[in-house]
């Protein structure tokens, strides 16, 4: 078995790849380190380290090593923090954000709740956009975030919104004057295309590759904002499929919005990177459940975790 101390003069010098910055960064001496790692490669039975008087670089049985050991090392930083959260209460800060303006109303209305259930926890609010939203949960600059589902690689909680679903046609559009469409009519148009850091399940459920019955979808230009995508419908570059809440809080004299008739709705609710699942996060979503809950007049079904 692994002495804490060994762990953090190996990880730490796999990152530094210099002793004398390991060294300052664990507040040890230089000798230290050194004696330290020499002990673990005789344990090892080799080099973790290949040095020089001038670099010193990860071996290869070294590189392994450390691959294996981060993730374990962060899922034992993890449970550490869900213990302390649980021993202190629901306190600190609390980052959540939303993504789109109609998610907006919902997450307020639930912020409200969670603040006067833990008055001593700080809730920070931001927007975050389709290119940021999954790297603001895994940087850890946003800990939960109200999205659409499927949020693939994130844990997920009630479903907090339904609407139904439309598609965004460019004014002169031929479809723009019919009462409904078939999500078929996918397969005859170009669709716009989110950016590609958005989740593959999400993208899958928007702009599928084929339509219900296995006609392909030919895929139109991307756009990195939302905003920029219904640009794109609007000069006649494709069609898009979104909610039907884009008609109040998008409304656009070149964009129409045409419901699709034979699609499910378009569901909505927290989503949070599983390792961050602290008491905090775990109180706010209960805050959140409650306030569908309450608007509902009924309980809100709930979403397993989304596979990895």
């Amino acid at each position: 078995m692994l002495e804490r101390l060994e762990v953090e003069v190996f990880l730490t010098l796999a990152e530094e790849l210099h002793f004398g910055r390991t060294a300052e960064r664990l507040h040890l001496t230089t000798g230290r380190v050194s004696q330290v790692v020499k002990k673990l490669e005789r344990r090892i039975g080799g080099p973790l380290f290949e040095r020089t008087s001038r670099s010193v670089r990860l071996s290869a049985v070294g590189r392994q090593l450390a691959d294996d050991l981060a993730p374990v090392v962060e899922a034992m930083a993890a449970a550490l923090r869900r213990a302390e959260d649980a021993s202190r209460g629901v306190t600190g800060e609390l980052r959540v954000a939303f993504l789109g303006e109609w998610t907006a109303p919902v997450l307020l209305k639930a912020v409200a709740l969670f603040g006067e259930r833990h008055p001593d926890c700080r809730v920070d609010v931001r927007e975050v956009q389709l290119s940021n939203s999954r790297a603001s949960l895994v940087d850890g600059s946003v800990d939960v975030l109200i999205a659409s589902y499927p949020f693939d690689g994130m844990a997920c909680g009630p479903v907090l919104l339904t609407e139904r679903r439309v598609l965004a046609v460019a004014a002169g559009h031929p479809l723009a004057a019919e009462r409904s469409v078939s999500v078929e009519v996918l397969a005859d148009h170009p669709v716009v295309q989110y950016p590609a850091v958005t989740s593959a399940a999400f993208k899958r459920d928007r702009t599928p590759d084929h339509t219900p019955s296995g006609r392909p979808v030919p895929k139109g230009p991307s756009g990195s904002t939302f905003s920029e995508m219904l640009s794109l419908v609007a000069m006649g570059r494709g069609v898009l499929p979104v909610g039907e809440h884009s008609r109040r809080y998008y409304p656009r004299p070149d964009v129409a919005y045409v419901p699709i008739h034979d699609v499910p709705p378009i569901e909505r609710g927290p989503v949070w990177l599983e390792s961050n699942t602290t008491a905090r996060v775990r109180a706010f979503v209960r805050a959140a459940a409650d306030v569908a809950e309450r608007r509902a007049d009924g309980a809100a079904p709930s979403c397993v975790v989304a596979a990895g």
